[in-house]
């Protein structure tokens, strides 16, 4: 007789630390979300883990009662690399903020997508850098002044959304912290999506951007249409660079072999073969004067 399924609620992942954000920072709807979606997915947490980099929303792992690791700069996805090709069997999650991933770890994440590594990566986006007080990020919009750019700033600003989709990620949606329900969905639809799942969820900075933010994002939400069909790339790619809208959703969705299957692929033809060759063999490939 098999033993019953266990059943999860959303407090069930909860870790005795208390997140130390700011009170109103988007990033305690994406927590809730998260939680909520885990629950729902009946995710065992000793098979579950969530990694980070460096951030006002790296310090999430801590919170979530999985194993977790809050790494260095940018490195999440990196991290998140190393732990799937050792455990490909466990559910692996990644999270961080606009800094983190677009500045530092945009290489990362331009080769999690093109390799279509099996992990979901969350990005927590409220276009600054929020912990190192209130500098310019890769996604402040052209002419925002902040800290560090008191004039407006001069820089272009990058979509995350249109950079996952170009390099090759397989889901990629888009999303707001201040809509739970569609956000529990969302991240849970990118969970047990296998391949690259990308949310880039919008979460205001109640701090450095101010209150307001929130009100100009909610005002500006909009969802897909009903008839959207996200396995069209080119369709997908029209809802990038919004500026007076932001359109919610998954805007793209698509199969295809991860990095894991190649792999897989490669040693099945190397077993098959025959003589597999020594250490000193490959090197002499490289130095044959050995």
């Amino acid at each position: 007789m098999s033993a019953p399924e266990v059943t999860y609620k959303p407090g069930d992942f909860k870790t005795d630390l208390k997140p130390v954000w700011c009170p109103g920072c988007g990033d305690f709807g994406v927590l809730n979300a998260l939680y909520r979606a885990m629950a729902s997915l009946s995710l065992e947490p000793w098979n579950t883990v969530i990694l980070s980099g460096i951030g006002c929303s790296s310090r999430l792992p801590g919170y979530v009662a999985t194993y977790g690791f809050n790494s260095v700069h940018g490195r999440a996805l990196a991290l998140a690399t190393g732990v799937k090709v050792a455990r490909p069997d466990l559910t692996v999650i990644a999270v961080g903020g606009d800094g983190d991933g677009m500045a530092i770890g945009g290489n990362h994440l331009m080769h999690s997508c093109r390799r279509n590594l099996d992990v979901t990566y969350i990005l927590m986006d409220n276009e600054i850098y929020g912990l190192t007080k209130g500098q310019t990020a890769p996604t402040t919009p052209t002419g925002d002044k902040t800290k560090s750019s008191y004039w407006g700033n001069p820089e272009p600003a990058v979509d995350p959304v249109e950079l996952a989709i170009s390099t090759g990620a397989t889901f990629v949606a888009r999303g707001f912290s201040g809509d739970l329900k569609n956000l529990t969905a969302m991240i849970q639809r990118g969970i047990e999506h296998r391949g690259f799942s990308f949310i880039n969820v919008m979460s205001p900075c109640v701090t450095w951007r101010g209150d307001s933010q929130y009100q100009l994002l909610k005002a500006k939400l909009q969802e897909l249409p009903e008839d959207y069909d996200p396995t069209n790339r080119a369709s997908a790619v029209k809802y990038t660079r919004e500026t007076d809208v932001l359109t919610t959703g998954v805007l793209y969705e698509a199969g295809g072999p991860t990095i894991g299957d190649r792999v897989e692929h490669i040693r099945m033809m190397a077993q098959e073969g025959g003589k597999v060759p020594t250490t000193r063999e490959i090197l002499e490939r490289f130095m044959p004067s050995m």
